[in-house]
């Protein structure tokens, strides 16, 4: 049997040592870096795309960002479902859909109510000059959407219930084509079609939803990437916050750049910009509250198919 002497032994020890640690380093080298995939509408996250400013305050973290741009938000959400994307905005609406159907949803940050960025438009001709004179009346609208929810709570407000309404469900570019032709007596929608429609079609605002409903837009993660990378959840938020905070103090170059990306007429981005109010937030218990009204109204007309409770999709809230 051949013994090794306790300085040969060591020597060989130290010969492996060194031939394992660039493997390691190896290894280490090639290990994937975070990723963080953005999917976005044509808003502010694209000018904060433009910027840069988040993959300067990602890069040093070792996150490398992937964007990608959607049309709506319940596609966005259906990217999160099945695993494409990390984060997205959206609005009040598709997130309650997407929690009921099993999504792995996380609120992660909100905007301040915007009021007057949604309402209900009638024809410049239109004889209807009340709420009250909507009963009955075709009304358009997207279905399942933000503006949903506003109309349901405007009748409320008037005295009005959800029987005295008479919804065609379109999206906003037939549901326009229709406002034009006159098959329909009004259209629930919201910026920039809303302020196109006035712009262009010189179209009437009967109500907007101040005193009604808030009307926030959301950003949201799913609740497993939210719970392992707070960090970056929490950089993304604060640098969206500083483009809120650019626009609400240059409102002419946002418009500017607005209506450019829109490929709308100035006149609309202005204003647009004009009634819209900025500044981002994280999540908090109060505002998932305005949340949960939500869904409890769209389960008790049947829009969802189960209650649903809004806080299961939040991680670290105040």
């Amino acid at each position: 049997m051949t013994t090794i002497s306790l300085p040969r032994r060591r020597l060989l020890q130290g010969a492996a040592a060194a031939i394992a640690l660039p493997s390691a380093l190896g290894a280490l080298a090639q290990a994937p870096a975070r990723q963080f995939r953005i999917g976005n509408q044509k808003g502010l996250l694209n000018i904060l795309k433009g910027r840069g400013t988040l993959e300067k305050r990602l890069a040093p973290l070792g996150v490398s960002l992937k964007w990608t741009e959607f049309t709506a938000g319940p596609v966005q959400l259906e990217a999160l479902n099945v695993g494409s994307i990390d984060f997205g905005d959206v609005g009040e609406a598709p997130p309650i859909f997407a929690q009921a159907a099993g999504a792995p949803l996380a609120y992660v940050g909100a905007t301040v109510p915007r009021p007057q960025s949604e309402g209900v438009l009638v024809p410049k001709g239109s004889a209807i000059k009340s709420v009250a004179e909507l009963k009955g009346k075709k009304i358009a609208l997207n279905k399942g959407s933000n503006v949903h929810y506003f109309i349901v709570k405007l009748f409320e407000k008037h005295g009005l219930s959800y029987a005295d309404l008479n919804l065609v469900y379109l999206p906003p570019a037939d549901a326009r084509a229709a406002f034009e032709k006159g098959s329909i007596d009004a259209w629930v929608i919201w910026d920039p079609f809303l302020a196109a429609a006035e712009k262009t079609l010189e179209a009437r605002v009967l109500a907007d939803a101040t005193g009604v409903v808030g009307n926030r837009a959301y950003y949201f993660s799913s609740l497993d990437y939210a719970a392992k990378n707070a960090d970056v959840v929490a950089i993304a938020i604060e640098e969206l916050n500083k483009v809120d905070a650019w626009g609400s103090a240059n409102r002419g170059e946002l418009a500017t750049e607005l209506a450019a990306l829109w490929g709308l007429p100035k006149p609309v981005a202005d204003l647009t910009v004009a009634r819209t109010a900025y500044g981002t937030t994280p999540i908090t218990k109060a505002i998932l509250g305005e949340q949960q009204k939500i869904a409890d109204t769209f389960f008790d007309l049947k829009l969802i198919p189960k209650k649903i409770n809004v806080l299961e999709a939040a991680t670290g809230i105040a």
